[in-house]
């Protein structure tokens, strides 16, 4: 299968696709890049050629910041949030989720800082490996006068613990990658001259094993989880009702103007919540 984007790079390899997303200056998550990483997901899974898939970047300080906050801003929110609480038509949900349910084994090389949305997505990923003294976690969202909308609220107790993840959701703080790996967000954390290399031979360590198996074995382990449609479902409305509340566009507009979005204030991105709560 060909694939041809414009903000990620896909190499096969090995049974192996290699995903390399860029998107300058912090690798945002534009809608664009939404889109196609939504559409990665649906034909890679889809790939039979594929048994493993690993999401890179070669930005040293970002693997992907966050969803675009400037597009969050300008989201629709006329009228009152929807209340039908029986269909999630949340397309970053629908995204996260073929991530994690498609046969293949993902993977999450997280070199730099993940934020949000980015978070969101690493989470909805298979397995995690980081780099220590480089990866950095943010959920930024409740200092923007929202919540992690696409998916966050319902992965992250289930990484690491209702109180762990409450802490990280709530105190919009940065999490080490070290501190990560203790508490289950990532499965390691590695010296980075170590992570990939060492992710790559895992990678290509499972795509050489039966790909049927490989489908199976993962589709018996996601049978473990409890069911994800209530929860999810709940937390695309609480977005929603969030979105309509008057302090949210203060909040977000605010985060715009004192450096979000910019390589220097995202380097810094939990001393700007601090500031967005004082």
């Amino acid at each position: 299968m060909a694939y041809g984007y414009k903000r990620i790079s896909v190499k096969l390899e090995g049974g192996v696709a290699f995903a390399t997303m860029s998107n300058p200056p912090i690798n945002i998550i534009s809608m664009e890049l939404a889109g196609e990483l939504g559409q990665f997901a649906l034909e890679v899974a889809k790939d039979d050629a594929v048994r493993a898939v690993v999401l890179r970047s070669d930005d040293p300080d970002f693997w992907l910041a966050h969803f675009d906050v400037a597009a969050i801003i300008d989201f629709p929110t006329g009228g009152v949030a929807p209340l039908n609480r029986e269909v999630n038509d949340n397309f970053y949900h629908a995204m996260c989720e073929t991530y994690r349910t498609m046969p293949k084994a993902t993977i999450a090389e997280i070199n730099g800082r993940v934020g949000g949305g980015g978070s969101e997505l690493a989470m909805s990923c298979d397995m995690r490996f980081g780099a220590l003294g480089k990866t950095i976690i943010n959920q930024p969202e409740v200092a923007l006068g929202i919540l992690p909308g696409g998916t966050g609220t319902q992965r992250m107790p289930r990484l690491i613990g209702r109180g762990r993840a409450l802490e990280v959701i709530l105190g919009c703080d940065d999490l080490d990658a070290a501190t990560a790996e203790r508490w289950g967000y990532l499965n390691r954390a590695l010296a980075p001259a170590e992570l990939r290399p060492f992710v790559t031979k895992l990678a290509k360590r499972i795509a050489s094993f039966p790909a049927p198996a490989i489908a199976a074995a993962k589709r018996a382990t996601l049978a473990s989880d409890a069911s994800w449609e209530r929860g999810l479902i709940e937390e695309s409305h609480l977005f929603q009702v969030l979105l309509r509340t008057p302090e949210a566009p203060v909040a977000m507009k605010k985060f715009m103007a004192s450096g979000g979005q910019t390589r220097e204030g995202e380097n810094r991105l939990g001393e700007l919540c601090t500031k967005l709560g004082s």
